[in-house]
């Protein structure tokens, strides 16, 4: 049954964009973290930590996001453990979001420059001590714009979780196209809302990039 489009099917693009967003705040927060400890394991003295985190960064930057997705739901499903779309994609896009942001903390981290944590060294501050209160606050600094940079992406990345069933707003948008078979008004709508949440962000981020090199002079 075909249906025109109104008000009951945009309400259902606006659920899909609200999916869209949590699964952008669960990636953001959970790679985080993740990629905080990344990071911070790529600068360390120890080899084999930073050889790890460097094996790590390059598998998830060398492969594509929808592989790794596959096989997350899938592979995971093969050992027994069936996971709901949503957590399989959750899982994935915070893995893949974990190497990125981990990679860009860490050229952030090597930024700031050497005498900074030399002098705090030297006013007895242990290495827990010196990242925590003097070269990270710094380095996180350094790294906003490219982190806004990376969320815009991550954003528009989202769409690729409707491989494994999780209705976003892309997907949404397939839905509402299929429905109404009015797929130029549909993708259209569905363009604008990215439009209009990305858009913001990468003014921001250009912003944050300016501020930064104005302040570096």
């Amino acid at each position: 049954m075909i249906t025109s489009f109104g008000l009951p099917q945009f309400g259902f693009l606006l659920t899909g964009l609200q999916w869209t967003l949590a699964l952008t705040a669960i990636a953001l927060v959970g790679g985080g973290i993740a990629g905080l400890a990344i990071a911070l394991a790529r600068v360390a003295r120890n080899p084999w930590l930073w050889r790890s985190a460097a094996g790590y960064i390059a598998l998830f930057q060398g492969t594509p996001l929808l592989m790794q997705l596959f096989v997350v739901y899938y592979g995971l499903g093969l050992l027994g453990l069936k996971l709901p779309a949503w957590a399989a994609v959750a899982i994935g896009f915070t893995l893949n979001a974990s190497a990125f942001l981990g990679d860009i903390w860490r050229g952030a981290i090597q930024a700031v420059p050497h005498g900074q944590a030399e002098a705090a060294s030297a006013l007895g501050l242990r290495y827990a001590a010196r990242m925590r209160h003097v070269v990270l606050p710094q380095a996180l600094r350094i790294a906003q714009p490219a982190t806004v940079g990376y969320l815009v992406q991550l954003i528009k990345g989202t769409s690729l979780a409707a491989i494994v069933g999780f209705i976003e707003l892309a997907r949404a948008g397939q839905i509402v196209a299929n429905q109404t078979h009015s797929p130029l008004l549909v993708y259209g709508v569905v363009g604008a809302l990215y439009f209009a949440i990305c858009w913001p962000l990468s003014l921001y981020s250009a912003r944050l990039e300016t501020r930064l090199a104005v302040a570096a002079r």
